[in-house]
């Protein structure tokens, strides 16, 4: 694997930045501030999308673009890792429903992220199909 890297710098009231070789972004109590799930859902979710579309394009499929949202919850129970994943994808203007579902199902099966948070969480995931 190649090596790749994060930088995060905190405050003592949890105010940070985390900065990659990409883009820096917002952590923590402050305005705009991105708090761990939302990181961790926004992992899963550019990483479940980058996959399927990369199975989409072998399987030569087409859209206009695609709606992601990322929820779950936490067990109550310590250590409170995560109990339910919810992925829901809205993709527009398919060429091939059924074809585009099979490559979303794909996607989430060799996601790593998607792999890794499975081994804590029940993760469902629901495709739906709009023309704009």
């Amino acid at each position: 694997m190649k090596h790749d890297d994060v930088t995060l710098k905190f405050d003592s009231n949890f105010v940070g930045e985390m900065t990659s070789p990409t883009g820096t972004t917002k952590l923590g109590k402050q305005d705009n501030g991105l708090r761990p799930y939302h990181l961790l859902f926004g992992a899963l979710g550019s990483c479940f999308y980058a996959t399927f579309l990369s199975v989409a394009n072998k399987m030569k499929l087409t859209f206009d673009d695609a709606d992601i949202k990322v929820s779950g919850t936490k067990r109550e129970e310590q250590p409170t890792t995560l109990d339910y994943v919810k992925i829901e994808m809205t993709v527009y203007n398919p060429s091939d429903e059924k074809k585009l579902e099979k490559a979303a199902e794909l996607g989430a099966k060799y996601c790593s992220i998607h792999e890794t948070v499975s081994q804590v969480a029940k993760i469902d995931l629901v495709v739906t199909f709009k023309n704009k």
